[in-house]
């Protein structure tokens, strides 16, 4: 069974950088097309940045040119690096199967931007 873990988040000055790391289990991933979601307070949650099975990759405007999400299938790990962080950046990020399968979701990493 399909099992995520996120790590990386933190407390960072806008204009600063976090690293995030998705560790994945139950699944071979390179099979996958995966993606990065945040959810912040009060709102629904949004995929930010996706990257195929072949390595094709798309972001939401909001992040493009500012985020970075890349995949290492032999670690079995998916990583979004996030650089020119805003405080509308601050959410709980997620990792997951993007498209959605319905894959469980893990406990997220939490991201807050101080202005």
């Amino acid at each position: 069974q399909l099992q995520l873990v996120e790590s990386g988040g933190g407390l960072v000055q806008a204009g600063g950088s976090l690293r995030l790391s998705c560790a994945v289990s139950g699944i071979i991933l390179s099979g996958y097309s995966m993606g990065w979601y945040r959810q912040a307070p009060g709102k629904q949650r949004e995929l930010v940045a996706r990257i195929t099975r072949g390595g094709n990759i798309d972001y939401a405007d909001s992040v493009k040119d500012r985020f970075t999400i890349s995949r290492d299938n032999a670690k079995n790990t998916v990583y979004l690096q996030m650089n020119s962080l805003k405080p509308w950046d601050t959410a709980v990020y997620y990792c997951n199967t993007a498209p959605y399968m319905g894959t469980p979701w893990g406990q997220g990493t939490q991201v807050t931007v101080s202005s």
